[in-house]
């Protein structure tokens, strides 16, 4: 993706087209990766096809929106745009060191959901991967869940032609509702795809989380994504909770809300997360019938 893309991209912060060094990072499943070193800042870039910058903008108005809550660094976006076929997302360079999924970060998690709205959802629509994600305002957290997130992963499946999950899927659709009646959680700002790629420090351990797919939900879709691949360390999940306690029933939950991210990892990478989309179905069926 090198060419004439990279003068918009300098332009647009502002330097110098003749001076700018750039440096390949190769390329994520997602994205070709650069870091521009322009006079005395460095900055990091996505680049994609430009059939994808309605992806990349809104990862950008994610970030603004983390870090419009002060609660945990966020690479600040310095632009987004497209030229010459290519869309690009260029935020604030950040020295990232091992770890950080710790104590600090639950912290800081904890605060970053004190942030609330008075309703589920957010002000546009983004994306989880790259697969589309519903976010319309809706004042029932259980309609929510159900109709923008566990319905459109499950419709998603079937057209991918896995059509054994149709008649449990339906009836987890049905037992959404009752599963989280009398459950009424504080529409909190998540992070929304916390997994601990998503997640790491800078070199005095203040913590940094990137790659959002960010809305008002459930406090608890962050804190059960991060016990779903591993990586958190115990006195992340201690620390989160001696400033927010947990609330009851959060175990059943946690398998509902981590269904929808195997879903989608189903509906992006294949069969090989299909039997264990359909233990967790049946899991939550089980707990509620």
């Amino acid at each position: 993706m090198a060419g004439a893309w990279r003068e918009a991209v300098v332009a647009m912060i502002g330097g110098d087209a003749g001076m700018p060094r750039w440096l390949s990072l190769g390329g994520s499943s997602l994205n070709e990766l650069w870091r521009v070193d322009v006079g005395a800042h460095s900055y990091f870039v996505k680049a994609n096809v430009a059939s994808r910058l309605p992806m990349l903008r809104a990862e950008a108005d994610g970030l603004s929106e983390l870090a419009r809550a002060k609660a945990i660094r966020v690479p600040v976006p310095a632009a987004c745009g497209k030229a010459h076929g290519i869309s690009f997302l260029v935020l604030e360079w950040l020295d990232l060191v091992a770890g950080g999924r710790d104590a600090a970060m639950g912290r800081a998690l904890a605060h970053l959901h004190r942030t609330t709205s008075d309703r589920f959802g957010w002000y546009r629509d983004n994306t989880i991967g790259t697969t589309p994600q519903s976010n319309a305002w809706c004042d029932d957290w259980g309609e929510f869940f159900r109709d923008c997130r566990i319905a459109p992963q499950l419709a998603r499946a079937r057209r991918n032609g896995h059509r054994q999950l149709g008649h449990d899927g339906d009836a987890l659709l049905d037992a959404i509702p009752a599963l989280l009646a009398g459950y009424t959680p504080a529409p909190s700002l998540v992070h929304g795809d916390l997994w601990s790629g998503n997640a790491g420090r800078l070199a005095r351990g203040e913590p940094v989380i990137f790659d959002p797919a960010c809305y008002y939900g459930d406090r608890e879709t962050d804190l059960a994504m991060a016990e779903l691949f591993g990586g958190f360390d115990d006195t992340f999940f201690a620390a989160y909770r001696e400033i927010w306690p947990g609330d009851d029933g959060y175990a059943l939950r946690r398998t509902l809300y981590n269904l929808y991210h195997v879903l989608n990892h189903l509906n992006l990478f294949g069969a090989g997360y299909l039997a264990r989309a359909e233990a967790m179905i049946g899991e939550v069926l089980t707990n509620v019938r």
